[in-house]
């Protein structure tokens, strides 16, 4: 199968990453309640972004098993197109941890 094509010239690996997902992920830190830990995931794939994100959030503690509150215990919250991954630093394959506070910068 031959790599796809921009004017002539064949494109790297990170020209052809379609982009990325932010993924919220409900954590139960022991001792404490459940909290949405949000991760970047440079991977187009939904499906594997979220299962990264999940082998992410159990650094932090057990990953919620059911709905907490009514929030799904594992969310794609949003795509990143590959322009804002440019722009946020962030490289196709890599995870970034944003915390546990609402990711604004990530999700405008």
């Amino acid at each position: 199968m031959r790599a796809p094509q921009a004017r002539g010239r064949i494109l790297s690996e990170e020209a052809r990453v379609s982009g990325g997902w932010v993924i919220g992920v409900m954590v139960e830190a022991a001792g404490q309640a459940a909290t949405r830990h949000y991760f970047a995931v440079g991977h187009d794939d939904r499906a594997k972004a979220e299962w990264t994100a999940v082998d992410w959030a159990l650094r932090e503690g057990a990953v919620a098993s059911s709905p907490v509150g009514g929030q799904e215990p594992v969310q794609a919250l949003r795509r990143i197109p590959p322009q804002k991954m440019g722009t946020l630093g962030l490289k196709p394959g890599e995870v970034r941890p944003l915390g546990w506070r609402h990711p604004r910068r990530w999700l405008s």
